[in-house]
């Protein structure tokens, strides 16, 4: 068995993806951010006493987004040409969805993934004052497009 990153000797390499050709690529992640009643009221009413949560976690994960190379280092250099982060209060929390974008050689899961996580962490450091049990649930990548694997949708998301 050969493994992608792995070289002869077994010391981890990056994948050289310098003869793939430039393609569209997009990754959608979801996670949550599980909060306390009296969080949830506050996210609602603006009364965080740290200021606006969803704007910081929003700021957050796009800049994690851009960012994903520096904190796994294996993960290519690539443009990322759009990421959006999109929050939902709903009773039991913060639903938190990234979409990152490139036109490259390899595929933004990792940059999408990251966002969601870097927003959820964001949303916890704001509200932790509040309640320290705050969680992170359910970081998962949701669909993929482009690449040599083309299109990907998990069963059971919309």
């Amino acid at each position: 068995m050969s493994f992608t990153h792995l070289d002869a000797a077994g010391h981890a390499r990056m994948v050289d993806v310098t003869d793939k050709q430039p393609t569209v690529r997009s990754a959608t992640a979801r996670g949550f951010v599980r909060c306390a009643p009296h969080v949830v009221a506050a996210l609602r009413d603006g009364s965080v006493p740290k200021g606006d949560v969803l704007a910081v976690a929003r700021i957050s994960g796009i800049q994690a987004a851009k960012r994903t190379p520096e904190l796994l280092p294996l993960a290519h250099v690539i443009g990322v040409h759009g990421a959006a982060v999109d929050l939902e209060v709903v009773d039991e929390g913060v639903g938190i969805e990234a979409t990152v974008r490139t036109a490259d050689r390899t595929g933004v899961e990792m940059e999408a993934l990251t966002a969601v996580a870097v927003a959820a962490l964001a949303i916890v450091d704001m509200v932790k004052g509040l309640d320290k049990g705050t969680s992170i649930e359910n970081v998962r990548i949701t669909r993929k497009t482009g690449g040599k694997s083309g299109d990907w949708a998990r069963a059971g998301e919309e």
